[in-house]
């Protein structure tokens, strides 16, 4: 496909992505897609009634009542938007007062939270990442649990702290008992990390007591979003017996401020691992039921000018895919609504350089590593910055998701 908008090959936004946000534009909360290094108000193009002639879906400050329409709307939105933007078409590109109007160039532009999210639940679903942190705990033969290859683990995190790409965290402050054999004390963490994920948003849910197939999961996704969920491990590792992460993991959750859409990533299916167990019916999934999409994890310290890359991963690396999470959310009964977010969990690979989060990288901190400055790191320092993004990589373009970015101030007392 070719644009009248000009961007590089590698560009994460060309007109085969079209992903969805919402940004600050002239004092408001305004409904916007991404092409090359532009943003391009949908609010204002549909104000113009240029998306669709008889109903009017992006004049909301959030992506919700986008995404409550279902994916027959989500599709023909898409592809109206790339019609639009295609170098042929003289609507928008031969119309210089309106482009003079709804375009912006992404570095002036403010992004903020582009869904008001509901419910959050995390999972745990990279095999590589249970097994890494199974074996530093309980071993190399007891690292997986018995119920793990049966069953995607997850448990419900905490909405209200999900924050957008560049807005700073503090140290979270709680428990600990660095002595075993001592009483527990209060403090900052000591043991900071980031787990390296992905997120999708519901589009369209499932009434309670009713459950949805995994073969007609895709249909009520929206879209996904690159996931960086915080962890306090020292207080994790205090605190999870029996109920599992509480404090460890609520104080912040950082998100990327594009929606790409399944239709946008739909060329890179792949097929995800093999099951050492045979599943149960409702989470068998037929043909390339994953993507694949690069991840990458990068640090940068105050004394650094550039960050440095320590991670690379790739979202196929899941043991479990996004269609199973929501089937296996939902089979109980349990209803989902329009703008919740389900994570994936850490996402390791088979590889050292895969690992997705500090505990794996340093092994648990006795493996600390050095940076270009000198500096050694087991776990995120205060000043840190922490960068991820993601990106399905084609021979004639680039699908990405720019990036979610966020730097660790001290903690507060």
């Amino acid at each position: 496909m070719k644009s009248f908008i000009k961007y590089s090959k590698d560009s994460h936004f060309p007109i085969e992505n079209i992903p969805f946000g919402v940004a600050f534009l002239n004092g408001n909360k305004v409904i916007v897609t991404a092409i090359g290094d532009n943003v391009l108000d949908l609010n204002m193009l549909d104000s113009e009634g240029l998306i669709f002639k008889d109903k009017k879906v992006f004049q909301s400050d959030t992506l919700n009542e986008f995404m409550g329409c279902g994916k027959k709307v989500w599709t023909e939105a898409r592809n109206r938007i790339q019609e639009l933007l295609g170098a042929e078409n003289p609507e928008l590109r031969d119309n210089k007062n309106l482009r003079d109007r709804c375009f912006h160039l992404m570095k002036d532009v403010e992004m903020v939270l582009p869904v008001n999210i509901g419910d959050y639940t995390d999972f745990y679903s990279s095999r590589e990442h249970a097994s890494n942190v199974g074996e530093m705990f309980r071993g190399k033969e007891n690292a997986l649990m018995p119920n793990w290859l049966h069953i995607p683990i997850a448990y419900h995190g905490r909405s209200s702290s999900i924050i957008i790409s560049g807005k700073d965290i503090r140290r979270p402050k709680g428990q600990t008992r660095p002595d075993p054999n001592a009483a527990p004390v209060f403090g900052a963490s000591k043991q900071m990390d980031f787990e390296l994920e992905m997120g999708f948003f519901i589009g369209t849910g499932n009434k309670l007591s009713e459950s949805i197939n995994v073969d007609e999961a895709e249909g009520h996704i929206f879209g996904m979003v690159v996931v960086n969920d915080w962890s306090a491990r020292d207080m994790q590792a205090w605190e999870y017996q029996p109920l599992g992460p509480f404090l460890a993991k609520n104080f912040a959750t950082s998100v990327s401020p594009w929606v790409v859409t399944l239709d946008a990533l739909e060329p890179f299916r792949t097929e995800g691992p093999v099951f050492e167990k045979e599943l149960l019916p409702y989470l068998q999934t037929k043909g390339n039921p994953t993507f694949d999409i690069n991840l990458e994890v990068m640090m940068k310290s105050e004394k650094m000018e550039e960050a440095v890359t320590i991670c690379k991963s790739n979202y196929k690396y899941l043991y479990y895919n996004m269609s199973q999470h929501l089937a296996h959310h939902t089979v109980n009964g349990c209803n989902t609504r329009t703008g919740d977010m389900l994570a994936s969990g850490t996402i390791s690979g088979p590889t050292k350089d895969s690992r997705g989060s500090m505990l794996e990288i340093t092994w648990r901190g006795t493996e600390p590593i050095k940076l270009p400055s000198g500096e050694e790191r087991k776990f995120i320092e205060d000043g840190d910055t922490v960068i991820m993004t993601a990106y399905s990589k084609g021979k004639e373009y680039t699908i990405g998701f720019g990036e979610v970015k966020a730097k660790l101030l001290p903690a507060r007392f």
